[in-house]
């Protein structure tokens, strides 16, 4: 989804993902992980990186298996997104390393401009108490 490059944007993706996660079955303690995931992966590109040249910021996920790989795309930074290791008396830099605990996998991707940072996560639906729904793949929704 298409989002404003604004830190309003991180609130409305983290409500977007959870509702999916939910209409998908989800267990509430993976939607909990996975919503932390985007929110720090959006504040990361809003703090360190530029807009796509469109001027927004880009959010996306795909649920399929018990995986959800989430993805937020910008324009890119004069440095690499990577996990710190901040001392303890710091006020940041702690994203990542979040990140890199929750996932199973995280990794950055590039396309001309565009830096994609990508996490799977492990996120078992609850087949027993819940109809699970097949999300629709691929689909970019745009948001004001």
């Amino acid at each position: 989804m298409l989002l404003p490059y604004a830190p309003t944007s991180v609130a409305v993706a983290r409500r977007r993902l959870s509702a999916d996660l939910t209409a998908y079955g989800v267990f509430a303690n993976a939607i909990e992980d996975a919503v932390l995931v985007v929110s720090e992966l959006l504040s990361n590109a809003l703090r360190h990186a530029h807009p796509l040249p469109s001027g927004q910021i880009m959010a996306g996920w795909e649920w399929a298996e018990d995986h959800l790989e989430v993805t937020v795309s910008d324009g890119g930074a004069a440095t690499e997104p990577r996990a710190g290791r901040p001392a303890l008396s710091s006020l940041g830099g702690r994203g990542l390393g979040i990140v890199e605990f929750l996932a199973e996998r995280w990794g950055v991707r590039h396309d001309g401009e565009m830096t994609t940072v990508w996490a799977v996560i492990h996120a078992p639906a609850d087949v027993l108490n819940s109809e699970v729904r097949t999300p629709e793949i691929g689909a970019l929704r745009e948001c004001g």
